[in-house]
């Protein structure tokens, strides 16, 4: 389903139960982190073995699902917007430097 789609239908999901009140920049970026809790607890304590999918494609879609809402809040584009920043990180963090190297950009 093509980005677009998908915000279409969180959109819609949304304004189906009024709730773009609720739908601020600072609220969606704090829902966001929250739910980034939320999958990071479910590796909290765990072994490889332990992990459940089903429950960190559901955080995963809650963390998509916010980014997306502010995506369409302030009128970006997913595709633009990514593919600025692997340009911008390519300078960054040139192969030669960075290839199995764990370093931030400014310790390469």
């Amino acid at each position: 389903m093509e980005i677009q789609n998908l915000i279409n239908e969180i959109i819609k999901f949304r304004d189906e139960r009024d709730w773009e009140q609720f739908h601020n920049s600072k609220d969606l970026a704090l829902a966001l982190s929250v739910e980034a809790s939320e999958l990071i607890e479910l590796f909290l304590w765990k072994t490889k073995g332990d992990i459940d999918k089903k429950r960190i494609a559901e955080e995963l879609a809650d963390i998509l699902i916010y980014t997306l809402l502010l995506v369409e809040k302030h009128g970006l584009d997913v595709n633009k917007i990514i593919s600025s920043k692997l340009k911008l990180n390519e300078k960054k963090y040139p192969v030669e430097k960075s290839r199995g190297n764990s370093k931030k950009y400014n310790s390469l």
